[in-house]
């Protein structure tokens, strides 16, 4: 059974007097996997943001609902860029940095805190690699690395910003496979993607276009008319029923 993770009730969203993400409603299942999609500043971003808590409403209100046992914690893995060369720090570090947020920066870990950090290495596979440096790492490991820290910290929502763009193929099945492992555990997955056929097999899909334009089953989101309001004439072929996005890569996306 399916409860709502978060509800969003006549949102706007944006930064400063700029409005990203005008008047919208919608929920997010849990468990499950929430794909949103829409082309580059359309909002996508802007909405992970909200739900992470790191970006207070312009008006309406997300509600961030408990599970059933009262839980309430949101990881939110980022979108790697490039890392400074002279940073010291090891995947290992990056990882165990994940437990801070509940055991405090200054407090000695437990042996719970290093077994999950263990743990949440092993899932990603970069067990073989805590003792190297990030700088040392390829953008594929490095967004492992990144993946392992949120999944270090105590979560019940899982936010990926592009989890799955311009990585290598054995990188993205690992995280891939992580995410529906999460999703089964009973964790609402929210992932952003360019993705179509990404979107297609998730659980839930918010479609975004400067507002929410449709939210709820791929099948009922992911449609011709739909995939127009969003993304205008970069609609390929509709006459075929291809979907076919001519998007850029992700750059900033708002």
């Amino acid at each position: 059974m399916r409860d709502d993770a978060f509800v969003a009730t006549d949102v706007v969203l944006g930064y400063g007097t700029h409005v990203a993400v005008d008047r919208s409603s919608f929920t997010i299942p849990r468990p499950g996997i929430t794909a949103i999609i829409g082309p580059n500043g359309s909002g996508k971003s802007t909405i992970l943001n909200a739900i992470a808590g790191l970006l207070p409403p312009m008006s309406g209100s997300i509600e961030v609902v408990n599970d059933r046992n009262g839980r309430n914690g949101t990881s939110y893995v980022l979108q790697t860029t490039k890392v400074a060369s002279n940073l010291p720090v090891t995947v290992e570090e990056v990882v165990t940095m994940g437990r801070y947020a509940t055991a405090g920066w200054f407090s000695r870990l437990t042996a719970e805190d290093k077994a999950q950090v263990r743990t949440a290495m092993d899932r990603t596979g970069v067990t073989a690699l805590r003792r190297r440096h990030l700088h040392e790492l390829s953008g594929g490991q490095r967004q492992r690395a990144f993946l392992a820290q949120g999944l270090a910290q105590d979560h019940i929502t899982l936010l990926l910003d592009e989890p799955l763009s311009g990585i290598d193929q054995p990188t993205a099945r690992a995280i891939d496979q992580v995410i529906h492992s999460e999703a089964k555990e009973g964790c609402a997955v929210v992932v952003s993607t360019h993705d179509l056929t990404e979107a297609q097999v998730a659980d839930h899909v918010i479609l975004v276009g400067g507002r929410v334009i449709a939210s709820g089953p791929p099948n009922d989101v992911i449609t011709q008319d739909n995939l127009a309001m969003a993304y205008g004439g970069a609609v390929l072929h509709p006459e075929k029923g291809i979907h076919v996005i001519d998007d850029p890569a992700h750059d900033g996306d708002a």
